[in-house]
């Protein structure tokens, strides 16, 4: 009974990322919106960690296996995506190089500015 209470709180702020996306005019996920809300529940304490933590757990663990209709998916639509092979590798590559620079940079900043903030020195 515990599981089923834990997946109902689970489903339930889901839902309400859903009815969230459907209110508001802004072009974000409604998966998006369910993380926060549980995000805010849980920093808050209106949900406790304990209350989701098993679920939450099993979800995870099964989160492969959720691919699977997505690359079958990939797989029957080969035809009509083999064109766009070249450019969707090049936008990806190019996206993933981007993505690690900023993050690098952003962590480098955050390092500075924990080492200022702490007096210790800093040898580049």
């Amino acid at each position: 009974m515990k599981y089923v209470k834990q997946f109902l709180i689970i489903i339930g702020i889901s839902l309400a990322g859903e009815i969230l996306k459907y209110i508001l005019p802004l072009p974000i996920p409604a998966s998006i919106y369910g993380m926060a809300i549980l995000f805010i529940a849980l920093l808050t304490g209106i949900i406790k960690l304990k209350d989701v933590r098993e679920t939450g757990k099993f979800l995870i663990e099964i989160m492969p296996l959720m691919f699977i209709p997505a690359g079958v998916g990939l797989m029957s639509s080969w035809g009509v995506l083999k064109p766009l092979l070249v450019p969707v590798s090049v936008i990806t590559v190019v996206s993933l190089v981007v993505v690690m620079a900023a993050g690098g940079l952003v962590s480098q900043a955050v390092i500075r500015i924990t080492i200022k903030k702490n007096g210790e020195n800093y040898d580049e």
